[in-house]
């Protein structure tokens, strides 16, 4: 029997990453368009699929992961909707709606949520029960997958917006529009921009983005044990972020949870995502598998 297909959509502030692949994950086409605007950007998406599904046969189900605040609830009027994002252009924007000229079933979660899935199934997720995926990009999300399912209530977290604990002399009134020293509005890319008007280099600056990373770090762990911490997105491909925070996460653990999961210098435990920027479409393609009747 013929596989059937699926339309992917990895929906990030900044880009869209589209795929149509076979229910075993092959990939029979790829798409990279700019997140200008819903007006804008849906039109793109759908002409990219149309175009996909005529070369290679009809679209069987569609999987979602996009920038949020987003309505991940099934059960909820506006699942599939963008809601709070200052982004100009796409509060409101809503998926099912704008997919829905291909009459197929649409499955939605985060762009996190999304990329926890995708390690979950082939990358650094593999063998955990439980385990975190970080974002650190333009905005900084995390989210938490057991048994394949991501972790979430009424909504998906919004881990980036815990407060942290400022480094002594810094005086940076930080990114976050809503609430300004949050860890995403200390140590995000639009952070970074804002901070020092171009990209983290420098011992100094990677420590201090660092510090408040391991804050992140150290909520999550404490709050629910996961059995990895796997840290992506452009800003944690910096060179030499990714040990600055395993130095920076162990001082602030401070030896208080015993665990074979805590390896010394944490390499094991704090770890880059295995499939780099594939994690998201990966995930999103699975999402679509899920919808699949």
């Amino acid at each position: 029997m013929d596989q059937r297909l699926i339309g992917a959509v990895e929906a990030g502030g900044t880009k869209f990453v589209l795929a149509l692949a076979r229910e075993d994950g092959t990939v029979l086409a790829r798409g990279r368009i700019d997140s200008t605007s819903a007006d804008a950007t849906f039109p793109q998406m759908c002409a990219f699929f149309r175009q996909a599904g005529a070369a290679h046969g009809p679209i069987a189900a569609f999987g979602v992961g996009s920038f949020g605040p987003f309505d991940n609830d099934p059960a909820s009027p506006g699942y599939g909707t963008i809601t709070t994002t200052p982004k100009t252009g796409w509060p409101g924007a809503n998926f099912l709606r704008a997919l829905a000229e291909f009459g197929v079933p649409v499955v939605c979660d985060t762009d996190v949520n999304a990329a926890a899935i995708g390690e979950g199934l082939a990358g650094a997720g593999r063998g955990c029960g439980l385990f975190a995926y970080t974002t650190v990009g333009t905005g900084i999300g995390a989210g938490l997958v057991r048994g394949g399912v991501p972790l979430g209530g009424f909504g998906h977290y919004e881990a980036g917006h815990i407060p942290v604990a400022r480094l002594p002399g810094d005086v940076f009134a930080g990114a976050c529009r809503v609430h300004h020293d949050c860890v995403e509005g200390m140590a995000s890319g639009t952070a970074i921009r804002a901070r020092w008007g171009g990209e983290l280099a420098g011992v100094d600056r990677i420590e201090l983005i660092a510090h408040y990373l391991a804050q992140l770090a150290a909520v999550l762990l404490l709050t629910h044990m996961p059995e990895r911490l796997i840290f992506g997105g452009g800003v944690m491909q910096v060179p030499g972020l990714i040990e600055a925070l395993r130095r920076a996460a162990e001082a602030r653990f401070a030896g208080y949870i015993h665990s074979p999961h805590l390896d010394p210098g944490l390499e094991r435990y704090i770890v880059t995502p295995q499939l780099g920027n594939d994690a998201g479409i990966t995930g999103a393609i699975e999402l679509g598998r899920r919808g699949l009747a």
